[in-house]
């Protein structure tokens, strides 16, 4: 036996232990986090959702959560749904593709399908209007979601959003291996979960940075879901095609009539927040923006409370959100969790606009 096919061998005999050390771990994953919620099949996808009714004495409209990317159902309802429970009916969604909804058509890779499928499932459960709530890539869902769906749209809400064009368009070298036809589909069911499992923690912690991420987020929130292999692929393929989507259809935004707050923390190290979060408020006639100091990529998380206060103001209620958002930093500034070095913050120059619609 040569060198060249000793190397092959043992190449191949590798792959075949990572493909079954995957599949093992697949298994635990799905064991330790069983579906939450229902099931409803709606535009060709089998959706994984959980519905919360409205209480007797609701004072809030109905309202649809939409997880970012790497997420699922649990990302929202854990930190929000009992902040809002009986108040209001709520709508939790796995986007498809992600948790254990399936990814369904091939229209479903892209925000607008997904928006369309989320509308969808609103009709099956008799959700005429609501509240439209999108975190991180949640809002290019939301966003599309309100201008093609005006009439169920009461109002908008975005939390840490990825919503339009960054410089250069790039993302993590994983999700772009990970999009391509065949090694992609090798990737996933290798090496994925393995690589995942060792950088989930510090991963966890830098989304949260500089705010200490809540002990025990991990297993609430079931992050481990998005290392299975079909659950990989689908996010890898939402996120580098994120950039070609929304420079084609962020200018669509003008024609969004619903009110619309827009939450961003000025220490996200994950999104552009200088571009979306602006962008956003400059694109959306009436659109108010609330930037928050000392804050990372997880208000829903940490800044739960000013979440509820956006809502209240969204539905009509009386609402100080600046005073809300005073009290939030004063609680947050002396966060400083997370490892800040291995999360650089890396921004654009932004001395001209970059993006302008």
């Amino acid at each position: 036996m040569n060198f060249v096919s000793a190397i092959l061998l043992i190449a191949t005999g590798f792959s075949f232990l990572a493909a079954g050390a995957t599949q093992i771990g697949t298994w635990m994953i799905e064991k330790n986090h069983p579906p939450a919620g229902s099931f409803a099949t709606v535009n060709g996808t089998k959706m994984h959702y959980v519905h919360i009714p409205a209480g007797p004495e609701a004072d809030l409209p109905p309202i649809v959560f939409i997880h970012g990317a790497s997420g699922n159902v649990n990302d929202q309802m854990v930190p929000m749904a009992p902040k809002l429970r009986g108040r209001a009916e709520m709508l939790f969604v796995d986007r498809p593709g992600h948790g254990w909804s399936e990814r369904g058509p091939q229209s479903n890779s892209l925000p607008d399908g997904q928006a369309d499928t989320i509308a969808a499932l609103m009709d099956e459960l008799g959700i005429d209007r609501a509240i439209i709530s999108g975190h991180s890539f949640g809002g290019a869902v939301a966003a599309t979601f309100a201008v093609r769906h005006r009439s169920k749209t009461a109002g908008l809400l975005f939390l840490a959003a990825a919503t339009h064009p960054w410089p250069g368009g790039g993302t993590s070298w994983y999700y772009e291996l990970a999009n391509r036809p065949f090694i992609g589909r090798v990737f996933a069911e290798t090496l994925a979960l393995l690589g995942g499992r060792l950088r989930m923690k510090a991963g966890a912690r830098c989304v949260f940075a500089p705010n200490r991420m809540p002990d025990g987020y991990a297993e609430q929130a079931a992050i481990s879901l998005v290392l299975r292999p079909e659950n990989f692929r689908a996010n890898a393929e939402d996120v580098d095609t994120l950039y070609e989507y929304v420079l084609e259809n962020a200018p669509g935004y003008k024609n969004i009539t619903a009110p619309t707050i827009v939450i961003s923390g000025n220490r996200d190290t994950v999104v552009y927040e200088e571009i979306h979060s602006v962008g956003l408020a400059r694109d959306i006639p009436g659109a108010e923006l609330f930037w928050v100091r000392n804050l990372g990529h997880k208000p829903e998380w940490i800044a739960t409370d000013l979440v509820v206060t956006a809502i209240e103001k969204l539905s009509g209620k009386p609402a100080d959100l600046a005073a809300a958002v005073a009290r939030l930093e004063e609680r947050i500034a002396d966060d400083a969790f997370g490892p800040i070095e291995r999360c650089p913050d890396e921004k654009p120059d932004l001395s001209e606009p970059f993006g302008a619609n």
